[in-house]
């Protein structure tokens, strides 16, 4: 792997005429830090796109959001799933950056190489996110101003669809209002933490259909879903937290460790072990952070830490502060944002995308079908009496879509929570329709 690094930094990274600076791997590159409130530091990186064009200005801007929250963009999205380069460092062939300029953006403050200066920098609201990602790209027009003329779409996934659904609103009032100079078409809402509690309440029945769990194992995660139902119906947000761990511990428990991120992983008989449920009830939620997310999303530690944050001339320590955003937004972590949704849809021009893996369990997909069809806007009755068609590439069916003016539902199928990863072919198509507004 050092020689491999060796190359990328030394060749592949010089491109004789570029106009972006010389980073990690492929391509021309920006990358830069915008303080979006006292103590708060916001970093961003930029892939200029690899298509063969006149200009990088004919593509649109592709903005990615990871989950969490605390899941770095600039590491786990970029090298686990749609960057220029895989974690072995290896070219990956379906990259978006063939086709759009990609920002990643490690968000919230505290998330990857963004950092807090005091406690202060850290947010508690999904409000505050939105917010700070708003001045971020205020920063980012102001070092790239070419981009304000851009075509730009937010893509998201999981806790960076709850994220995105806000910060897309927020920044289409700006945008509107001319408080911000810049092009924005557009938001994906991927695998997203939309709904949570529609998401806790089938994980059950949804295990139980696909043979994960037997009838006693789904009336033991179902009375803890329950139960986690009854502290978001009575506003007790850290509570509802707390009962989310506990319930994914009795998941964990029944099926044995089952990968919450795709069902069909294979997966070895060790690591947890929850022998009684008592042992579930010590289980809190921080102990399923650890377990649960960081090893999706921080097990890129030595690459970032490393030859990344060298080849960026980077002082921070990577993902050092992730723990410590999950902990400042535990009690919003279970609050929907249904409405921002509805807003999205009723207030703005903008294409409002949502799109579910199969075999995702943590955000399922009848989970994610019931949040969508609570939704109330104008054309609400119509999308939910339309056609659905089949998601074809190469004459695969990759899933499914309906489709009512700037709204679609994708159904993508061989994908469970990370769908770019998991059916690139899928994304592809999706990242397609999502963009089709861009010379409009």
């Amino acid at each position: 792997m050092q020689s491999l690094i060796i190359y990328i930094l030394t060749v592949l990274c010089f491109v004789p005429g570029n106009i972006g600076k010389k980073g990690f791997g492929p391509g021309e590159q920006e990358w830069g830090y915008v303080q979006v409130r006292p103590y708060a530091n916001m970093f961003w990186w930029l892939y200029y796109t690899t298509a063969n064009v006149s200009s990088f200005y004919d593509k649109p801007l592709i903005i990615w959001l990871q989950g969490g929250p605390g899941g770095s963009s600039t590491a786990y999205g970029n090298f686990e799933e749609l960057g220029p380069l895989d974690t072995n460092l290896n070219p990956r062939n379906y990259t978006w950056v063939k086709n759009y300029n990609v920002l990643f953006i490690d968000n919230p403050v505290g998330t990857g190489f963004s950092y807090a200066e005091t406690t202060s920098g850290f947010v508690k609201t999904n409000a505050q996110i939105a917010s700070d990602l708003l001045e971020c790209m205020r920063g980012f027009y102001k070092q790239l101003p070419k981009f304000e003329k851009v075509a730009t779409y937010i893509t998201t996934e999981s806790y960076g669809g709850k994220m995105g659904a806000e910060f897309a609103l927020v920044w289409y009032r700006a945008q509107k209002a001319g408080t911000i100079k810049s092009n924005l078409k557009g938001v994906a809402l991927g695998d997203s933490w939309i709904s949570p509690i529609d998401s806790v309440m089938t994980w059950a029945p949804f295990l139980l259909s696909t043979g994960m769990v037997d009838t006693e194992g789904f009336e033991a995660i179902n009375t803890a879903a329950k139960i986690t139902k009854d502290k978001v119906e009575n506003n007790q947000w850290e509570a509802a937290t707390d009962y989310w761990a506990y319930t994914q511990g009795i998941v964990l428990q029944k099926t044995y460790n089952v990968d919450f991120y795709n069902i069909l992983t294979k997966i070895s008989y060790s690591g947890l072990n929850l022998s009684s449920t008592q042992d579930v009830l010590f289980f809190d939620k921080d102990t399923i952070y650890q377990y649960l997310v960081q090893p999706h999303f921080f097990s890129l530690d030595s690459l970032m830490n490393g030859p990344v944050k060298k080849a960026l001339g980077l002082k921070v320590t990577h993902g050092v502060q992730s723990n410590t955003v999950f902990t400042y937004l535990s009690e919003d972590f279970m609050k929907p944002v249904i409405r921002e949704v509805e807003l999205l849809l009723n207030e703005t021009n903008l294409n409002v995308f949502v799109y579910t893996g199969h075999m995702d369990l943590i955000v399922d997909t009848p989970g994610t079908l019931l949040w969508v069809e609570k939704l109330k806007w104008k054309d609400a009755d119509i999308w939910k009496k339309s056609k659905r068609y089949p998601l074809i590439a190469e004459n695969i069916v990759e899933g499914y879509f309906k489709a009512q003016n700037n709204f679609r539902m994708y159904w993508v199928n061989r994908a469970g929570h990370m769908v770019p990863r998991d059916n690139p072919a899928a994304q592809e198509i999706i990242l397609r329709d999502l963009t089709n507004n861009a010379n409009n």
